[in-house]
């Protein structure tokens, strides 16, 4: 007789197996991106597109009679506003990159009297939020400013011998404010630079111009185009320098008109053609950035700063570098100063006649100057601690795993750096002003997390960028190593690929908080008076004539820039592009 075979009994799988094989299929990866997907989708993808159905929605109907308006030729406000914009960003671009890669070069390629002092002070300006970068430059070289009006009563002129204002004043103050993105970047370009290069380059018999355009710039390029992206994306953004400065037609200020006049279908509009000129911005840099090959295939060493010698050379460095220290640290030096101004006191003269310590001891001890430290604060960690969230799960993604959709992720993730913070605040307030799904069922406009919600968006890439640098450069066997031992994905990850990342995490986490705690362009548009923070207390405090609050504001502002960046340079190893 046979006998019967025995059956096989399936094995137990404890829960740790269970989730061990879970981890290990091929499509955990999208149950991981998943909601990564679903935040963009949400608060990136559909309230764009929720500004761009209004503005082609006229009565309910498909019309586009609001572009007809927009580009009409009797009424051409909107087709200055966005010719004025385009024209101011571009040249910023242009003035930007001649200050901050001309910085670079020579900071990192020539030894003179005062490098090192004029090194630490060249990253000044990103201390300054750009609604105090503009302040200052109001009171220093403005029409009542503290250096014109000097100038007059010293030489006793009938009036300022000179002014910033129109285009030149905002060009002046931009370029200021935004050549450190172009001198960061650059500087860590220039610092791999193989000067055998350029000395094959001269030996052809190639001159020194020649050498520029075709060896050193093309070399630059990918941080060229990086930095230009930020800075056409800022100056597009930029509302407070037109304002101050007296140009009445840019797009933020048309856009912001717009809804304050509750033309909120114009204001769609005027969004939607922002958006798209800044994405366009974009494909253009990108196109360009992968035209060519700039990849650096020497294997000699890198740059050596050359001493300069002569004692003519050696004089005009000293010179130019106390001037350059100068024109760095006046800026902050006035708006120190008028931090401790009395209120209502400084009419005609050159400097405040009276000062007085009230305006800090009431930034801790008034409650109603303390509370927009408070919302401030609240509304930028709320938003940071989602950034943190999202930056990090998105750059494991992106940099460690493989999927379908790898590249749309990474656009959608840069998305926001094209979208200028109006244009942010447009969206928010179309696709949010009625309760839908992605609200919850709530109206978040009026609310205390619209802001959050704003500031998120905003600062999308900031932790994202600076936490998949980290993970580049770190070594991928480790954590292999890990796995093969039999460590799960989440004890890897939380015990190998966190702790290896937490520079470039926390660095960009500092960089986020202190966006936050300065962001401007997107909470005019979006506060309330139980929600105002910290930039916009400081436009009200200004158009109020209370100078010393306003400052003192600026001041607890730049105190905590310069602790972020000198943090943030510790946590990176003094590599500061890495946080672009």
């Amino acid at each position: 007789m046979n006998k019967p075979e025995p059956q096989l009994t399936p094995p137990i799988i404890r829960p740790s197996s269970r989730w061990n094989s879970v981890t290990t299929s091929p499509h955990f990866v999208y149950v991981l991106i998943a909601p990564l997907f679903l935040i963009l989708l949400a608060y990136v993808i559909y309230p764009f597109f929720q500004t761009f159905l209004q503005s082609i929605k006229m009565d309910g109907s498909f019309s586009l009679q609001n572009y007809s308006r927009f580009f009409s030729l009797e009424h051409t406000a909107n087709l200055e506003a966005l010719w004025t914009s385009v024209y101011i960003s571009v040249l910023s671009v242009i003035t930007c990159g001649i200050v901050g890669v001309g910085m670079a070069f020579l900071l990192e390629r020539y030894e003179f009297p005062g490098r090192k002092l004029l090194s630490v002070l060249v990253l000044v300006p990103m201390a300054l939020p750009p609604l105090i970068g503009v302040l200052s430059f109001e009171f220093l070289y403005g029409s009542s400013g503290i250096i014109p009006r000097g100038l007059q009563h010293l030489f006793h002129l009938e009036k300022p011998p000179f002014t910033l204002k129109g285009i030149w004043g905002v060009l002046v103050v931009h370029t200021f404010t935004m050549y450190t993105y172009f001198y960061m970047t650059a500087s860590s370009a220039i610092k791999g630079l193989d000067p055998s290069l350029e000395e094959a380059a001269a030996n052809l018999g190639a001159n020194r111009f020649t050498i520029w355009r075709r060896v050193i710039l093309p070399m630059l390029t990918p941080a060229i185009v990086a930095a230009s992206l930020l800075v056409f994306m800022i100056s597009m953004a930029s509302y407070t320098a037109p304002l101050i400065f007296g140009i009445e037609r840019t797009m933020t200020m048309q856009i912001y008109l717009s809804r304050t006049n509750g033309d909120l279908d114009m204001a769609a509009t005027q969004s939607t053609l922002l958006s798209v000129v800044s994405i366009l911005f974009l494909i253009l840099m990108r196109w360009y950035q992968g035209a060519r090959n700039y990849q650096n295939m020497s294997k000699g060493v890198s740059v050596h700063r050359t001493e300069v010698k002569s004692k003519a050379g050696r004089n005009t460095a000293m010179v130019l570098s106390f001037l350059g220290v100068l024109v760095l640290m006046l800026p902050i030096l006035v708006i120190i100063l008028l931090a401790f101004s009395e209120d209502g006191k400084w009419t005609t003269q050159v400097l405040p006649p009276s000062y007085t310590l009230d305006h800090f001891k009431d930034l801790f001890t008034d409650s109603k100057t303390w509370r927009p430290i408070a919302n401030s604060f609240k509304i930028s960690i709320a938003a940071t601690i989602g950034n943190l969230l999202f930056g990090v799960a998105a750059a494991y993604a992106i940099v460690r795993m493989k999927f379908k959709g790898k590249t749309l992720l990474d656009i959608l993730i840069m998305l926001p750096w094209a979208l200028p913070g109006t244009v942010v605040a447009v969206n928010l307030i179309t696709a949010f002003s009625e309760p839908n799904a992605f609200s919850f069922g709530q109206v978040l406009i009026g609310s205390f997390w619209i802001l959050p919600l704003a500031y998120f968006v905003r600062h999308l890439p900031l932790i994202f960028r600076s936490t998949s640098s980290t993970l580049m450069q770190t070594d991928r066997s480790v954590e292999e190593a890990a796995r093969n031992l039999g460590a799960s994905w989440w004890y890897t990850f939380r015990r190998v690929v966190f702790p290896m990342a937490l520079s470039g995490i926390l660095a960009g986490t500092l960089l986020a908080l202190v966006e936050g705690i300065g962001e401007f362009v997107a909470s005019i548009l979006l506060y309330t008076n139980k929600t105002t923070p910290i930039s916009v207390e400081i436009f009200q405090r200004m158009y109020a004539f209370e100078f010393g609050t306003a400052c003192a504001y600026g001041v607890l502002q730049i105190v905590m820039i310069i602790f972020v960046l000198y943090v943030s340079r510790k946590l990176t190893g003094g590599n500061a592009g890495s946080a672009i």
